[in-house]
């Protein structure tokens, strides 16, 4: 098996391997892949955060040895906290920017390297212990207004559980990437009542499936990406929306996981 890491900012995972084909998730600057078919000039792939798997041009990622897999697998990661930073490629002399989320190895005066490359990165990164519950909802307000986007974990386009994804790995907490698949993860509460800011939401369509998800914040409210990221009135019914004034969602799962 061969594997490889994203050395740019933002780079799109598509279902089949052509640039016309839907992008169901990204992966961000220094999150690692596994390659496990080839096609042309696409490579099939399996993110190693979410075990996710679909096709990357081949001229989107890096690819590196096994040894170079593990040692960055197995350091312990960082990740940026700051909206936009930029980030410089000493070897290269060039700067770039990258998003909140991104994966930054162990730094030594600033400064990391990848496959031999030096880059150079002084903004703000997490802890090495996983953060308080609060810090989910504080991570969750910064991506407010942003846009809606199917298959999108980034301020300048996020879908439902692309957004409950990136706000816990922030706190130093690994979800799955779809919806359905979060919604298998820690402990059901039974009432919304029981239920603390921080607690994933989840919310099925006519015939039961998972299809929605978001975050509870206090005074029942919930955040959560639909057309954008935006607050809502949340009761044991669902999402009731006071622009449209009506439930726009049905709550079926309430999961805490911290």
């Amino acid at each position: 098996m061969e594997f490889g890491v994203c050395i740019l900012s933002i780079v799109p995972i598509r279902v089949e391997p052509s640039n016309k084909s839907e992008m169901v998730t990204q992966i961000l600057f220094g999150e690692l892949l596994s390659i496990i078919d080839e096609y042309k000039d696409w490579y099939k792939v399996r993110l190693e955060y979410d075990n996710y798997e679909g096709w990357v041009n081949k001229l989107q990622i890096c690819e590196i040895s096994q040894n170079e897999f593990q040692k960055l697998n197995s350091e312990e990661n960082k990740v940026t906290l700051d909206l936009i930073q930029k980030i410089k490629n000493n070897s290269l002399n060039k700067s770039f920017s990258i998003v909140i989320g991104s994966n930054i190895p162990p730094l030594n005066n600033s400064t990391f390297k990848i496959n031999d490359e030096e880059y150079y990165f002084d903004g703000a990164i997490s802890g090495s212990n996983k953060q308080e519950k609060s810090k989910i909802i504080e991570y969750a307000q910064l991506f407010l207004n942003t846009p809606y986007l199917w298959g999108g974990r980034t301020p300048f386009g996020i879908d439902c559980s692309g957004f409950t994804q990136i706000c816990y790995k922030l706190c130093g907490i690994k979800l799955m990437r779809d919806a359905s698949q979060q919604a298998s993860q820690g402990e059901t509460i039974n009432f919304i009542s029981d239920a603390t800011p921080g607690d994933l939401l989840f919310f099925d369509n006519e015939v039961g499936d998972i299809i929605h998800s978001g975050i509870l914040l206090p005074d029942n409210k919930v955040i959560h990406a639909s057309g954008k990221v935006k607050i809502d009135d949340i009761d044991h019914h669902g999402i009731f929306n006071y622009e449209s004034q009506r439930y726009s969602h049905k709550l079926r799962l309430i999961k805490k996981i911290i």
